[in-house]
């Protein structure tokens, strides 16, 4: 399995501390805010998303560099619908580097981020304000006679499919910097823009970078000019006008009067500072702050003759809006047409944004090595959005008659390259000759020569996408990154096909590790390309009816399936590479280096048991400080620390990786069909007789390569070779078999424990009659030891809860309906995170004990890989027994093998499910439909819980507590669950 975060909760975000509703009042009444539901869906900017958004991710920078590569992240389920091309076997890629451009966050206009807290839309429909400025910009560039405020919504959206916001029309005044605003003289409503003439500094940038307009003393400052002319008030605009021309960044309203006196030696008006709305005929006035006075002059532009025509046109009311707009379309498209024949190499594509979904999927396009595999994501916001755009292309560049291939060609052009089965696409230059351009694909990854005649300049609107193909480096592969071998096995495994990604490290070049999810089993990719290159000639290959002698046993697990090693070359070999490994560590001082830093399913490390250094696989990672792992030449497995693991140092590691696996998986041939399950008697037989014995020896009497296991007949050294005395036919007697449902046996090996522990096991060889039942016996005996030795009475204290009319964080981990679902208390749950981490450890390398089994009470139970504290609910005649998690609110069947005694250590931390009611609506029976609302309304979710009644009982496990839930996770409105609930039970009685 692929790693599995322990608490994938916390990535849900954390409730809100405090309700942002009215209290709660004695009587339990709630004020009750409008359905949430029912609010504006728009963003904070008011712009509406969703239908009228464009279908692929709108991005305003395009730059010059060219390629780099981008991080991705984690891992779920595939897509089912997800499309591949024929032309990812189209012909070697080029080793591309896609670029990384940093997108703009703030607006240009504003002084903070406009952020919404735990609100993550996704890429395709994030609106940002300097995106709409700059396209702003980009209709006022071709309009240099101006244009009506009016039109501009219909230009908008004709050009870029967008609904522009009525909202932001009302901001043009504030964006000297995008544009410029014209009153006509006709006093009428609408205005006119005009693309900005000179550079000026926004507030914003003036409190940033600390230049403030010219100062200059204030007017109480300036001496008294006598005998100096007075200025008419037509004159004194004009020279308003002239004096701000001198100032291009602004001069201060109250700097105005010193300067004008000192140029002009004539006297200031006395009130003219009183009303600067006057002079907004001859300067731009911006208001800095609530005090009138306070404000920056800026000269005005002049006004184009076309735009005085037009509002002597606009007042005489003869003007034909329709004709014009009409005639503003087509200036539009002759421009966008003549700017595909500009110099789109100055032009940057948006860099490719990371998937939001913990684990993405993905379509490996090729490799050259394992260190830069061509991949390309797989999703709404990626392929899909890639598929439409190239069908906006095949739509653009067939039915445009004014498009015509281009003549003048130069590395690092982007261009739209008509490809085979008449599909357009996006490339980029590589290098050029008379005829024939050699072109990247940059959406795919593999470059290929075309003719000059099927390449044609590509429209800056089919670069608001960023390149789809990125690369990533397969973990665990790194140091045999090059060789012909591995590269030909991941190609062969992977190439033309799709995968879930789980991403390690989000470098330039991310770590990555690949998987199969198409069938049951989840299957590690890097892990079975390592493999599948181990060195041939190391292999055993045990051949049928064939005798082997010295074979040592070295796991058997609870299912009577036992690990065999068998002597060969491969062996001897791990054998002397471990001792120099040995040497090597007591000679050289270990340093953080051979630590592991970033543990991953299909890693091969090394870790220290019973005195030497064995190889394991991780198999499992549960957190940052537990993990399962497989012994490699043992087959067993447990959990360990990360800290108790190594690296294999650099100058072994090659060599390591190249033996195969050393432990032989087997079972005994030829039992009889009514033995059936093996049971917990006949394992520890067993083991007791066979384990760790390293002069067994075995014939092979089936090979089955599908299942990787080989049937055998076991001897033990006295008994070789008859096969009447084999292990076989000596565990045969009935007495082992007898099906104790009371009496059971953990899966866990005794012959793994840490380096510590003592769960060796010495061989007893020739166990047999009354040797075996004596054994037997002895166990018996010690199953009455053990469980003496426990205190099954002893139960933690409950779960501490607010009291009736207060609030609490909650968790919901389990959520049937309304009437019924369980609740964790948020603050507790890092406590119960340790408690699971420790449990794992401790009943990975506990000794066996043995427990008769009874209803409602608390035991420790292995439940998918992980150990929790469950109460015994029933005991099946089919080997299962049923469980209730007791800090989860779920309920399992679990094998009984996998049940063992809660110990003292693990009853301490309160157990942190509690069973809840929702109050606030009732209903006698719910249907499936409104259950299912209800539960992805706050299933595995966060939520601020107000608690109406705690029902308290003897048993922790059996109090109940009726709450309100509420959803805080939107930033101004909470959704009150109960409230939803009604109103969705009054829709549905409607319907029906």
């Amino acid at each position: 399995m692929r790693v599995k975060k322990t608490m994938p909760f916390f990535l849900e975000g954390k409730p809100k501390a405090t309700l942002r509703q009215p209290g709660f009042s004695s009587d339990f009444s709630i004020k009750k805010p409008p359905p949430a539901l029912l609010r504006d869906k728009g963003n904070s900017l008011g712009v509406k998303s969703g239908a009228e958004m464009p279908p692929y991710t709108i991005h305003t920078t395009l730059g010059s560099e060219v390629f780099k590569n981008v991080p991705t992240q984690r891992h779920v389920t595939l897509s089912t619908n997800s499309r591949f091309s024929p032309k990812a076997s189209l012909p070697p890629a080029f080793q591309m580097h896609l670029s990384r451009t940093c997108s703009k966050e703030m607006s240009d206009n504003l002084n903070q981020t406009v952020e919404k807290p735990n609100v993550t839309p996704p890429a395709s429909n994030t609106y940002k304000m300097d995106e709409v400025q700059n396209r702003i910009k980009e209709i006022l560039n071709k309009h240099n006679n101006g244009i009506w405020i009016s039109k501009l919504p219909h230009f908008y959206k004709e050009l870029y499919k967008e609904e522009l916001n009525q909202e932001i029309l009302q901001q043009f005044e504030h964006w000297p910097h995008i544009c410029t605003v014209e009153k006509p003289c006709s006093g009428g409503q609408d205005l006119l823009l005009y693309p900005p003439k000179r550079t000026q500094l926004s507030r914003s940038e003036l409190d940033n970078e600390k230049v403030p307009p010219s100062q200059l003393p204030a007017p109480k400052q300036l001496p008294t000019l006598k005998g100096c002319p007075a200025v008419t008030p037509e004159d004194f605009k004009e020279k308003v006008a002239e004096l701000l021309e001198k100032y291009s960044n602004g001069l201060w309203a109250s700097a105005l009067p010193k300067a004008f006196e000192d140029m002009y030696k004539v006297k200031f008006p006395k009130d003219a500072l009183k009303n600067l709305a006057s002079l907004s005929d001859v300067c731009t006035v911006d208001y800095i702050s609530a005090n009138p006075q306070k404000a920056i002059l800026y000269a005005k532009l002049p006004v184009p003759t076309d735009k005085i025509l037009s509002d002597t046109v606009q007042a005489q009311g003869d003007y034909d809006i329709k004709s014009m707009i009409e005639q503003e379309y087509l200036q539009i498209e002759e421009n966008l047409a003549e700017s595909a024949d500009s110099f789109i190499e100055y032009v940057t594509v948006p860099p490719l944004i990371i998937p939001t979904e913990a684990s993405p999927s993905v379509l490996v396009v090729e490799l050259n090595n394992t260190n830069e595999v061509v991949i390309r994501y797989v999703g709404k916001d990626y392929s899909a959005a890639q598929e439409l755009m190239e069908d906006e292309m095949k739509e653009y560049y067939s039915k445009n008659p004014k498009v015509a291939p281009v003549q003048a060609v130069h590395v690092g052009h982007l261009l739209a390259v008509n490809a085979e089965e008449d599909a357009w696409l996006r490339a980029q230059i590589i290098s050029a000759d008379d005829n024939k351009i050699k072109v990247c694909y940059v959406d795919y990854g593999f470059s290929e020569n075309v003719e000059k005649s099927k390449a044609y300049k590509l429209n800056p609107k089919f670069c608001s996408l960023p390149f789809q193909a990125t690369k990533c480096k397969l973990a665990g592969l790194e140091v045999l990154s090059d060789d012909p071998d591995l590269v030909k096995v991941v190609e062969t495994l992977t190439c033309g096909k799709i995968f879930a990604v789980e991403i390690l490290d989000k470098a330039d070049i991310p770590l990555v590790v690949l998987y199969d999810t198409s069938g049951e089993d989840d299957i590690n990719i890097n892990a079975t390309c390592l493999k599948a290159i181990c060195d041939k000639s190391l292999e055993v290959h045990l051949q049928v009816d064939a005798m082997y002698t010295n074979v040592k046993v070295t796991n058997i697990c609870s299912d009577g399936t036992l690990y065999c090693q068998v002597p060969c070359k491969g062996l001897n070999k791990l054998n002397d590479l471990l001792h120099k490994i040995e040497d090597y560590f007591h000679c050289k001082h270990m340093t953080s280096e051979y630590f592991i830093s970033l543990p991953f399913c299909g890693k091969i490390c090394l870790f220290h048991c019973k005195g030497k250094w064995s190889r394991v696989e991780i198999t499992n990672v549960h957190s940052s400080r537990a993990l399962d792992v497989q012994f490699l030449d043992s087959g067993t497995v447990t959990s360990v620390k990360v800290s108790e693991l190594r690296e294999i140092p650099p100058r072994f590691l090659q060599e390591m990786i190249a033996i195969p696996p050393q432990a032989i998986k087997c079972c005994l041939a030829d039992l009889p069909q009514s033995i059936g399950m093996w049971t917990p008697d006949a394992v520890l037989w067993l083991r007791d007789s066979v384990l760790n014995c390293s002069d067994c020896s075995i014939k092979v009497t089936k090979v089955d390569e599908t299942k990787g296991i080989i049937h055998i007949y076991l001897f033990t050294p006295k008994n070789f070779p008859d096969p009447h005395r084999s292990i076989n036919r000596q565990i045969t007697n009935a007495d082992l078999w007898k099906h104790q449902q009371d009496v059971f046996l953990s899966a866990i090996s005794s012959g793994v424990g840490s380096p510590n522990s003592k769960n060796g096991n010495t061989p007893v060889s020739g166990s047999t009659g009354e040797g075996f039942r004596k054994s037997l016996t002895d166990i018996k005996k010690s199953m009455v030891d053990h469980t003496g030795s426990f205190s099954m009475e002893e139960l933690p204290p409950p779960v501490h809860l607010s009291k009736p009319g207060e609030h609490m964080d909650v968790y919901v981990p389990v959520a049937c309906h309304p009437g019924y679902f369980v609740i964790q208390a948020w603050q507790e749950i890092h406590k119960l995170e340790v408690l699971m981490e420790e449990m794992i450890l401790y009943y990975s390398v506990s000794e066996e004990r043995h427990v008769a089994l009874e209803k409602d009470q608390v035991y420790a139970a292995k439940v998918e890989n992980k150990w929790h504290r469950v109460l015994l609910k029933g005991i099946l005649t089919n080997g299962l027994v049923s469980v209730y998690e007791l800090d989860y609110g779920k309920h399992e069947l679990v094998n009984i093998r996998k049940v063992q005694p809660l110990v003292d250590m693990f009853r301490k931390l309160p157990f942190q499910a509690v069973t809840a009611q929702l109050a606030g609506v009732k209903c006698n029976q719910w249907s499936e439909e409104a259950s299912m609302v209800f539960r992805n309304h706050v299933e595995k979710k966060p939520l601020v819980a107000l608690v109406q009644t705690v029902i308290e009982n003897t048993n922790p496990w059996d109090r109940k507590v009726v709450v309100y839930l509420v959803d805080t996770s939107l930033p101004d409105t909470d959704i009150w669950i109960h409230d939803f609930m009604s109103e969705y039970l009054v829709e549905l009685s409607k319907v029906n």
